[in-house]
């Protein structure tokens, strides 16, 4: 148990100290894994309201491979966003294996469904309501999406942060489409991994800490922007 207590001791200097690597690599997790959220939001929310909120020929089959999707393993991703990214690949040309860049189309590609299907079950549940209240009221589309998005805040927010939280936690497609290159491509989840696999659990223990607290702070703003209601009302 020593070790245990000794790795917090060292993972707290490690944080007050003010580690250039490390807080380089805090800052690269935040922004590659906020950055796909966003692209993955601004695609997934009206996709996932429309599609709830309309009937079309098959909807139960998309739904079914949309929360299909939605379990899709993080390594397979990867390996499939390699392959697109590999030199033979079809996007090859662009060269963009192993950047930071190959990180944001991974972990869009693995919280897009995520988004996506959040606010499809939920557009389909509840959605349809208000959205044959706009209509009445002679709402134009821009001003029906505002609407829905409004009656669907719980379900929004949850869908982003489950979005957000997915890709900072995420190791296994970004190791491969990233490669862990120090100082370049090496973030909070690939770190802990390698330190973790060297023995050198003072630094997991502190990368671990700080991702424990970006999850509570987000958790808590989602909570606060909800007025303290549950992500399901």
């Amino acid at each position: 148990m020593d070790y245990i207590l000794d790795g917090f001791k060292e993972a707290f200097l490690l944080l007050i100290r003010g580690d250039s690597e490390i807080y380089k690599i805090i800052f690269l997790s935040i922004m590659v894994s906020g950055l796909s959220t966003l692209l993955a939001t601004l695609i997934g929310l009206p996709l996932g309201i429309y599609t709830g909120i309309r009937n079309f020929p098959l909807k139960k089959l998309y739904g079914s491979v949309l929360f299909t999707s939605m379990g899709i393993p993080p390594v397979v991703i990867g390996l499939i966003v390699t392959i697109f990214l590999s030199r033979k690949g079809p996007l090859g040309t662009f060269e963009l294996l192993f950047t930071p860049e190959a990180m944001v189309i991974a972990q869009f590609v693995l919280v897009l469904p995520i988004v996506t299907g959040i606010l499809f079950g939920t557009a389909r549940e509840k959605g349809k309501k208000a959205y044959e209240v706009a209509k009445t009221l002679g709402a134009n589309r821009r001003e029906i999406l505002f609407l829905l998005i409004r009656e669907l805040q719980a379900s929004v927010l949850l869908a982003i942060m489950s979005g957000f939280g997915r890709a900072i936690s995420e190791v296994g497609a970004v190791m491969l489409v990233g490669g862990n290159i120090k100082g370049q491509t090496r973030v909070m989840t690939t770190f802990i991994t390698m330190n973790n696999s060297m023995g050198a659990y003072e630094k997991s223990i502190a990368m671990a800490i700080v991702l424990l607290t970006i999850s509570l702070i987000v958790n808590g703003i989602s909570h606060h922007m909800t007025g303290g209601r549950s992500y399901v009302d």
